[in-house]
């Protein structure tokens, strides 16, 4: 029986959830993810927890942020000032933005917090020292 391994392209079906059980990803309604094992295109865990399926397996991995997205880096969270921000934008928390970084790169970032006189920005990615919990089943090996 053939077992995935570094290098091969496989086809997964996945459902990921946070710790309280809310899913927060699946492939259920659009179709099997594919990728390269070893790629780099995955979160470590994840492309860790499909090495040695065979086709047809189905698991349940519980991945720890350091093997996800990483740790919450609070660096990664600013405060501007409301008047360094345009007039026209209305900053909400939840809303995501495009900035400029402080080397030129574009930062995308979160609205986490607005006072009278500032609004705080989360570069972070959204899972960042998040445990995730992910079902996989493995469909194909290319």
């Amino acid at each position: 029986m053939d077992r995935a391994k570094s290098g091969d392209t496989v086809r997964v079906h996945y459902t990921g959830k946070l710790h309280d059980g809310t899913v927060f990803d699946t492939s259920e309604d659009r179709g099997p993810l594919e990728f390269t094992l070893g790629g780099g295109r995955i979160i470590a865990g994840f492309d860790e927890a499909v090495v040695g399926m065979s086709i047809n397996e189905s698991k349940t991995v519980i991945l720890t942020h350091d093997k996800a997205y990483g740790p919450h880096n609070q660096d990664m969270v600013m405060e501007i000032e409301r008047d360094r921000i345009p007039p026209n934008v209305k900053p909400e928390v939840g809303q995501h933005f495009q900035i400029p970084g402080p080397n030129g790169q574009t930062l995308a970032v979160m609205v986490v917090g607005i006072s009278d006189t500032a609004v705080t920005f989360d570069a972070n990615h959204p899972m960042a020292g998040k445990d995730l919990t992910f079902d996989i089943q493995l469909v194909e090996i290319a």
